[in-house]
């Protein structure tokens, strides 16, 4: 029934543009996506069609055969259009077989490979969508790209280059097309499929790890850190998600990424991992040596993460992982029932006697965020702790105390107010991710079985590559 309402107010008033303002009742385009639109169409399509919300999934597979153009120019984060546009399509490509949603997921695919195009293979964070040619649509910096003016020193950022593999993997499997394997290649012999995104695994296995932690930011040209911010947050927390996902994706014969997952984890929980004075566990930052002791909502993912290598890891670990993780996803949820509104804040510390709260204004807001609900879903999954559910349920009720308005949800400012004032959007992610894990929170382990699928960092199901199962 939310979902239905978030899309029923999304279509009634903002079809077509990425994000519905419920407020004001109207669309929002924003500068993320490079002249494409409807982000809210892609980003929901496959949770519509696995709830069997069947007259809205038509709706939206209309809006994208007719009125969904790739033919755009402007610029675009790799990491937002990869995450949300390739992996909404390619999901619901899986799901349904539907021609239409493969083809739209290749077309974008080949405007993202001019961002390898940097020395090192290393793409670059925002790319010109634009292709060379005549008329309007001409531009001189077609496919042209370049880095975040706010990323330290022109840097590439680890959780953007780092959240590629898994749906990369699958444009060169569907395209059977050479140039996802080519573009990202740093010497022609090097010519092999996938090569784009293995260069970056080669680089990163190549620099030096500062006690086998990955920073942040890494330099496109050098393929050297920029600077020792380590974060399993906001900048670095879908890396390492992507390693363990791209391991099971593989049906558990990429070796390497298995690897680089098991010897990042053991880093963090080595010099990141803390207990604060009252017990709670969780995951400092690391700024060149000196810990930072905050988490934030994105690094709330990792409770999830971690129980899912934890049914993989090798018996010594296997215990020692599954107890990390429920730790941190009890942390996660301390994060929401010590706030008014039962809805956890942006970001939370544990200094100065507070724990799991916010301690400074501008950090107090929720603006809808998944990644707490999704490790719910996953601890469930592989424990069925009725705890899990229950928490759910509560995040189900805040949710619809104060952030569903007249025409759709909205996130709030202050979390630790009753009265919170509304920030006026409705994230695509909304649809695509925190309503899509509360409801297989609540199915049964067989929809979207995680035996079968793995979820790409915006939530959209892809397949495990089962080899016994092809002719």
């Amino acid at each position: 029934q939310m979902m239905k309402f978030a899309w029923d107010n999304y279509k009634q008033y903002a079809l077509g543009k990425n994000e519905l303002r419920p407020l004001t009742k109207n669309g929002h385009i924003g500068n993320m996506f490079g002249g494409l639109r409807g982000a809210t169409v892609i980003d929901a399509l496959d949770t519509l069609y696995i709830m069997e919300l069947e007259e809205e999934f038509q709706e939206a597979k209309k809006w994208v055969e007719k009125s969904f153009d790739l033919n755009v120019n402007g610029e675009a984060s790799l990491f937002e259009v990869n995450i949300r546009y390739i992996g909404g399509l390619l999901a619901t490509y899986y799901l349904t077989g539907e021609e239409v949603f493969k083809s739209k997921a290749l077309e974008l695919g080949e405007k993202l490979l001019p961002a390898f195009n940097t020395p090192t293979g290393i793409p670059r964070g925002v790319i010109n969508l634009g292709r060379q040619g005549t008329g309007s649509l001409f531009s001189p910096c077609s496919g042209m790209s370049w880095s975040w003016g706010w990323a330290s020193a022109g840097s590439s950022i680890l959780a953007e280059f780092g959240t590629l593999h898994l749906e990369f993997l699958h444009l060169s499997e569907l395209s059977g097309n050479p140039v996802f394997a080519e573009k990202a290649i740093t010497k022609p012999t090097l010519v092999s499929p996938l090569s784009q995104v293995k260069n970056i695994r080669r680089v990163l296995n190549r620099v030096e790890k500062p006690q086998g932690l990955y920073p942040n930011f890494l330099s496109p040209v050098t393929g050297s850190w920029v600077q020792h911010h380590v974060s399993i947050g906001g900048l670095g927390d879908s890396f390492y998600e992507y390693l363990i996902k791209s391991w099971l994706m593989s049906d558990k014969k990429d070796s390497e990424a298995k690897k680089m997952y098991d010897d990042a984890l053991e880093a963090i929980e080595k010099h990141l991992v803390k207990k604060s004075a009252g017990g709670l566990t969780y995951i400092a930052e690391w700024r060149g040596g000196i810990l930072d002791h905050k988490m934030g909502h994105l690094a709330c993912f990792s409770g999830g993460m971690i129980a899912l290598g934890a049914e993989h890891a090798a018996q010594d670990r296997r215990h020692r992982h599954m107890e990390l993780a429920a730790e941190i996803t009890s942390t996660c949820h301390e994060s929401y029932t010590r706030s008014d509104t039962k809805l956890g804040p942006e970001a939370f510390r544990f200094d100065a006697g507070s724990e799991a709260t916010a301690t400074r204004l501008s950090e107090r807001y929720y603006i809808l965020r998944p990644e707490v609900v999704e490790s719910y879903m996953y601890l469930w999954r592989l424990t069925h702790q009725p705890k899990y559910r229950h928490w759910g349920w509560e995040v189900v009720q805040a949710l619809e105390k104060h952030c569903r308005v007249e025409a759709g949800f909205s996130g709030i400012r202050d979390v630790y107010t009753t009265t919170p004032t509304h920030d006026n959007m409705q994230q695509s992610f909304f649809l695509a991710e925190t309503l899509k894990y509360l409801y297989l929170l609540f199915c049964e382990d067989d929809v979207l079985s995680l035996e079968d699928w793995v979820f790409n960092t915006e939530a959209h199901p892809l397949p495990i590559n089962h080899t016994d199962f092809k002719a």
